[in-house]
């Protein structure tokens, strides 16, 4: 993959909110949903998502600028230290400094056993005496993911998949499993985390594409959030906004009104002579917060006049005369 940070189009000197702020952009830009027509929004959209990961977290985000690991997030051979990595003997049984000729390749590996697997294995325990084997002078010994180890790891890991999932608000707060669907034709039901924010990833260890060797680690799954736009809701936060008709006779005299929120409806206790913008605050009936609580629906009253009711016209014409006249 490219540079992240030229993916992403931002400085290297980019503060998180401005990698926040480009990554959100790009997803918004490149988004498959809207897209449907340009086959290369798509991959457009699945760079920035891979740039974001690495870049988007802090620990990564450092890893990557000390050059440990790559825009995959995959770590970097760093090389050995101490000038050569065997030691008085080559990866091979060769003894270091041998003239042409007088070179000695030895190998425990079999012909008919030859291949790419085999080749790692033989020169790895051959030059670091095997997982936890001594290495060099004095019998020092390795952690199984250090040098090699790590980069094997690495090289065994299968690949991420990446997905983009639009959600309904109700879907935050129900407590069903929603479905992501991934470009291979792989369906996955998830339950979405408290809190799952707009345009935040979710990643699932090891639902991504299976390891390449036996006994290596399959890859994760990635999967992009985005929220619907609601037909009556604003979102902030974790909080909820809706703009509440109001008939004119509850609004003078009081009475209840009907709310739908996305658990269902409940009944609004007007006061008489509530005017319009006037705010209520519905608790608990926002979006989920981490931890499970959740926010507030902010009910604010919009007061609707009855149609053509020609007694209410000629009631304030009467008393639109009676205070002329007065």
């Amino acid at each position: 993959m490219r540079d992240p940070y030229s993916v992403l189009g931002v400085s290297k000197s980019a503060s998180e909110k401005e990698i926040k702020a480009a990554f959100r952009k790009l997803a918004k830009k490149y988004h498959p949903d809207a897209n449907s027509n340009d086959p290369g929004a798509s991959a457009r959209f699945n760079e920035a998502n891979q740039a974001y990961e690495i870049l988007g977290e802090k620990d990564k985000r450092a890893q990557f600028d000390r050059g440990e690991i790559d825009a995959d997030g995959k770590p970097k051979f760093q090389g050995f230290a101490g000038g050569s990595p065997f030691g008085f003997r080559g990866p091979f049984g060769g003894r270091a400094g041998a003239q042409p000729g007088g070179a000695e390749f030895r190998s425990s590996t079999r012909a008919e056993d030859f291949d790419a697997d085999s080749i790692f294995s033989d020169f790895f325990e051959q030059t670091f005496g095997g997982a936890g084997g001594a290495a060099g002078m004095g019998g020092a010994r390795r952690t199984p993911r250090s040098g090699f180890g790590a980069a094997r790891e690495a090289a065994s890991k299968g690949a991420d998949v990446t997905a983009s999932l639009t959600i309904e608000l109700e879907d935050i707060v129900s407590n069903e499993k929603v479905e992501v669907a991934f470009g291979s034709g792989k369906k996955l039901a998830i339950s979405l985390p408290d809190g799952v924010e707009d345009g935040k990833q979710i990643r699932l260890k090891g639902q991504g594409q299976p390891a390449p060797i036996t006994g290596g680690q399959p890859g994760d799954a990635l999967i992009t959030v985005h929220f619907a736009r609601h037909p009556r809701f604003r979102v902030e936060d974790r909080n909820l906004f809706l703009n509440l008709a109001v008939p004119l006779k509850t609004a003078v005299l009081g009475g209840k009104v009907e709310v739908e929120t996305l658990d269902g409806r409940i009944a609004l206790s007007i006061p008489a002579w509530t005017n319009s913008g006037k705010t209520f605050r519905l608790r608990g009936k926002g979006l989920t917060k981490k931890g499970g609580e959740r926010g507030d629906l902010m009910v604010s009253t919009q007061i609707m006049l009855p149609e053509d009711d020609r007694e209410l016209e000629i009631l304030l014409r009467e008393r639109m005369a009676r205070e002329a006249a007065a």
